[in-house]
């Protein structure tokens, strides 16, 4: 099944709008606003979504990624294939945090 332009981004929306409840319980600060989403890709019948961690020693790496995977599964059709990658480049820092997380941790 091909799916249009519309379609594609609407689901593309939802899995943000999904990725924004989970939060990271050591900061309490979704993982959107974080800025540790990079991609979100819609093809078909599947969604690919690339994702890092603020460290690769970062303790929480395994509980935010099955989050992501159990928010977002929720939202998507049963024929939807999901696959999050944790990828390393470019390297997160902290400019890639929205203004509302860094008012959160009380950096601006």
């Amino acid at each position: 099944m091909t799916l249009d332009q519309a379609t594609k981004q609407h689901i593309q929306d939802a899995v943000f709008q999904a990725l924004q409840r989970v939060i990271d319980p050591e900061v309490g600060v979704n993982v959107v606003d974080l800025g540790l989403i990079y991609e979100v890709t819609v093809q078909d019948q599947r969604v690919d979504i690339a994702m890092t961690m603020t460290t690769p020693a970062c303790p929480m790496s395994n509980h935010l990624v099955n989050e992501a995977y159990e928010t977002v599964g929720a939202i998507l059709d049963a024929a939807f294939a999901l696959d999050i990658k944790l990828v390393w480049e470019p390297h997160w820092n902290p400019d890639m945090m929205s203004d509302k997380a860094k008012e959160i941790l009380g950096w601006k």
